[in-house]
């Protein structure tokens, strides 16, 4: 298969979805979670018997609030949801006495959010702080033409997450920065096999065509990159459709990030080293 000559079709593709994405950034946002916007915390004394998964189903029946997160302590439960009112919190614990008799309300006030504007700006501090340490390492360990390809790579992920995220107003919490981190760190380890692959080849195939070499790498790698996140995403299914509400968004993170991230190792961070290696030449 002709990876380099068809590169065009792959920026296409890639521009496509994140032209759409910054227009839909711009224009709807992102669907933000209580970890960012705040809202109702509500303290609970429930029977230890019950789960917290059971407790979370009965206030999702309310359809009072559009998001409950619920964690449990011994006989306590915390609900956090977007900000209720005082109509609001007396039917949440109404249901709850009626679902479960020995049900208490111990506290209940209005919470900021967990993730601020500061949290927000130090999670983009850490994830470019390890782009630009992956940018020294691998340009150290390889050359700077593969580590620039490579973060070229790896940031072209973290957008295409976010233009879906954006695009279909998937929910992003907590667990999403947590995901896209998990993203970076598989994405370049994938693209980092390809690139070990091409040096090697560069080193025995001095007078090899750099386009065909790099076809011929791609290839040679491809069954590994295929097995590996066809391994990953199985189990992530799996949980998408077991695992329930609260770690939907964080799966999805995933799901999206791991096969983009296969992507973008196989069809951008190849053709955006010859790109490079072209006109540094």
């Amino acid at each position: 298969m002709h990876f380099i000559k068809n590169r065009k079709w792959f920026y296409i593709f890639s521009t496509v979805i994140i032209v759409t994405g910054l227009i839909s950034m711009l224009i709807q946002g992102f669907n933000r979670g209580i970890d960012f916007t705040g809202g109702s915390a509500l303290r609970y004394k429930i029977d230890a018997a019950v789960s917290a998964p059971e407790v979370r189903n009965t206030v999702n029946d309310l359809k009072v609030t559009k998001e409950v997160s619920v964690q449990k302590s011994g006989a306590e439960f915390f609900i956090r949801t977007n900000e209720l009112n005082q109509k609001e919190t007396a039917q949440v614990t109404e249901a709850l006495k009626a679902q479960y008799k020995t049900a208490q309300l111990l506290s209940a006030e209005s919470v900021g959010p967990t993730i601020g504007s500061e949290l927000t700006k130090n999670a983009i501090l850490a994830i470019s702080i390890a782009l630009g340490l992956m940018l020294i390492y691998i340009s150290f360990r390889f050359e700077w033409t593969f580590g620039l390809a490579a973060v070229l790579a790896l940031f072209h992920d973290i957008l295409i997450v976010l233009s879906i995220f954006s695009i279909f107003q998937w929910e992003i919490n907590g667990a999403f920065i947590a995901a896209i981190l998990t993203i970076v760190g598989y994405s370049i380890n994938d693209t980092i096999v390809i690139f070990d692959r091409v040096r090697e080849n560069l080193r025995m195939k001095k007078k090899e065509q750099l386009d065909i070499l790099l076809d011929k790498s791609i290839m040679q790698t491809m069954n590994r990159s295929v097995n590996t996140v066809v391994t990953v995403l199985l189990p992530l299914i799996t949980l998408l459709i077991f695992g329930g509400s609260t770690l939907k968004g964080f799966v999805m993170t995933l799901l999206v990030g791991f096969i983009f991230g296969m992507y973008s190792s196989i069809c951008i961070a190849s053709p955006l080293y010859y790109e490079i290696k072209q006109r540094a030449s």
